[in-house]
């Protein structure tokens, strides 16, 4: 019985990563999604964002 709860706790905590990346991820790329409109220097952000943004969901966690 402690097996299974301690094997149920380790595959819970191996999942939550993904969850914190996609928390930390996700606002950065609606914020690049809304500086990409801005003419001129908008591409250039939204590009330097979204290039963060991954990093961070390649963070393993």
């Amino acid at each position: 019985m402690k097996l299974k709860i301690v094997f149920l706790l380790v595959t819970t905590l191996i999942l939550q990563g993904c969850v914190l990346t996609k928390i930390a991820s996700v606002p950065m790329r609606l914020g690049g999604a809304v500086v990409s409109i801005v003419p001129g220097v908008g591409n250039s952000a939204h590009d330097a964002i979204d290039a963060a943004a991954d990093g961070v969901d390649d963070i393993p966690i």
